[in-house]
């Protein structure tokens, strides 16, 4: 089976779990550690800066 690539970049998926509080988990154990909850809370919060960045986008 061949992996998926990734929507996120591994950059960008650290910055949101410093964010969110659990990057000492994911450095400690990797991602397939996290939570669903958690995983669900960095979805959010991509769309909220995606929004974010658009309607910034749209005022200028």
């Amino acid at each position: 089976m061949s992996r998926r690539r990734s929507i996120m970049s591994e950059q960008f998926k650290e910055e949101l779990a410093k964010e969110l509080g659990f990057y000492d988990k994911v450095k400690q154990h990797g991602w397939g550690e996290i939570t669903a909850n958690e995983a669900g809370s960095m979805v959010k919060r991509a769309v909220q800066m995606a929004e974010e960045s658009l309607r910034n986008r749209d005022k200028t």
